[in-house]
């Protein structure tokens, strides 16, 4: 498996991705169609893409993971949020999402992020030192799926604000 920054000509296969990734999720109500590839088309439309990485099996894509700047609390800098992240079905539990989340986090440490906010299930983000904080909140999400991870001094506080992008795509 090779990690790499998205190019001009994944964009398709991103879409596709996070499609059959999302088609059959839990979170979705049956019959509704999932909205996590128009996040990431709207991110990148909006020149919003912090962080945009694709997982390769044998030259394939096969995973894809993506951040935004997010404002936490009054904190406007250096708060990014993750997602969506997915795996095509196939290549699920095979370890390609968490080696996707490594080479997310170490990339951000290296470049110096305050941290990395995001809304997801504590079992699977807890393996990455992710965890709900009092005082963290994202509106409409209960608090203990509100998680974040501190790369930086400071301990993130506050409502997340994310891009547009994400309740654009939700109202679709």
């Amino acid at each position: 498996m090779h990690i790499r920054n998205e190019r001009a000509e994944d964009t398709d296969i991103i879409t596709n991705i996070h499609q059959q990734a999302f088609k059959n999720h839990p979170q979705h109500a049956p019959g509704s169609e999932p909205c996590e590839h128009r996040i990431v088309e709207l991110l990148r439309s909006a020149n919003a893409l912090s962080l945009s990485q694709v997982a390769e099996v044998n030259g394939n894509p096969v995973g894809h993971i993506a951040l935004s700047p997010a404002r936490v609390g009054k904190d406007i800098d250096g708060w990014f949020l993750l997602g969506p992240i997915g795996v095509l079905p196939h290549y699920q539990k095979q370890g390609i999402g968490s080696a996707l989340m490594r080479e997310t986090i170490h990339t951000m440490r290296e470049q110096n992020a305050k941290g990395i906010v995001l809304v997801g299930d504590p079992g699977f983000y807890g393996y990455f030192g992710f965890h709900s904080l009092s005082g963290l909140e994202y509106p409409g999400v209960p608090n203990e799926y509100v998680l974040a991870l501190q790369l930086g001094k400071d301990a993130p506080s506050g409502t997340i604000a994310a891009n547009k992008a994400f309740e654009d795509a939700q109202n679709e």
